[in-house]
């Protein structure tokens, strides 16, 4: 079978190598263009883009995909199926009618919930338990056509966004393997989503990722999962940017006012929040590295009473 690959993140690199390793023709990658990144600033490849270099594979990084010369490219190329994983642009019709079996795309949530480009941090900050790989066939929605193959995987109550996407990335890769030969095959029947059970998973910005401590103990810690590794959740100390990468929730009540340090142990500061209180285990300053809390306490000389914003 010939396929494109179209992906750019860390998410979509498993299954460009699953495909590889089992021997598909893989014609062409295609990947965002490299942009700077960094303290550098340097314009380094994406993470498919460089998996692609790796490999030996043809590789393209159009500033815009549906162009017509990238049409016209893919057009010659004649591909079976075009397999797309967190590529970064919607692919209009013109792309969408080339492969002969069809665009297949690899989606990190049960969809019809969670339909966007940040299924992963809505899960988290939903708090959900359970969420999963979609495989569908494409349409010109935003995560709207039929699906063919699902696959449930557990949040584990210590997963972040970068963990959670990790094990996912893997089971999508799994399942892609499933899905192309069994659509080939005509064994697989596209199931219609049911849009009255949509939910959405808009991109997130970074004022997104502040904390707002009158909101309780729970939902911050589950922004705190949702925000890692990137782009942290934060809040301000001394007129200061503080993000917070590991924390745990304490049910007890206070009536301190959230926001405010109820207590420094050797390890963790408790920090009151609008329900319950949460004990901040590791932090960062802007411009340092990560730190556990108790050193960040003893090196600042916190004191109770003192106040995150």
């Amino acid at each position: 079978m010939r396929v494109v690959y179209m992906g750019t993140p860390e998410f979509a690199v498993p299954a460009l190598q699953a495909l590889h390793g089992a021997g598909y023709e893989i014609a062409l990658v295609i990947s965002q263009p490299n942009r700077p990144r960094g303290r550098g600033r340097q314009a380094n490849p994406t993470p498919v883009a460089a998996t692609a270099r790796e490999l030996g594979l043809p590789l393209l990084q159009p500033a815009k995909v549906n162009d017509p010369e990238v049409v016209e490219q893919v057009q010659e190329l004649a591909p079976d199926a075009i397999v797309v994983a967190a590529f970064g642009q919607i692919l209009r019709k013109p792309l969408l009618q080339i492969p002969a079996i069809g665009c297949v795309n690899i989606h990190a949530s049960l969809l019809p919930q969670y339909r966007g480009g940040s299924p992963v941090q809505h899960a988290l900050l939903a708090g959900e338990r359970v969420t999963g790989i979609t495989i569908m066939l494409m349409d010109e929605g935003m995560d709207t056509g039929p699906i063919l193959m699902q696959r449930e995987v557990l949040i584990s109550p210590e997963d972040t966004a970068g963990t959670l996407l990790d094990r996912l990335a893997r089971v999508g890769a799994d399942l892609l393997l499933e899905a192309l030969p069994a659509l080939a095959a005509g064994r697989l029947e596209p199931t219609p989503q049911d849009a009255s059970r949509a939910t959405y998973a808009p991109n997130l910005s970074r004022e997104d990722a502040r904390i707002d401590w009158s909101s309780s103990a729970e939902k911050i810690r589950n922004q705190v999962r949702a925000f890692s590794p990137k782009p942290g959740a934060w809040a301000e100390f001394r007129g200061k940017e503080v993000k917070i990468w590991r924390a745990r929730v304490d049910s007890d009540a206070t009536d301190a006012s959230p926001g405010q340090i109820v207590a420094i142990g050797p390890e963790s500061i408790r920090v009151a929040t609008g329900e319950g209180t949460l004990w901040l285990e590791e932090v960062q300053e802007a411009g340092k590295s990560r730190m556990g809390a108790g050193a960040f306490a003893r090196g600042a000389r916190l004191a109770p009473g003192e106040r995150f914003s």
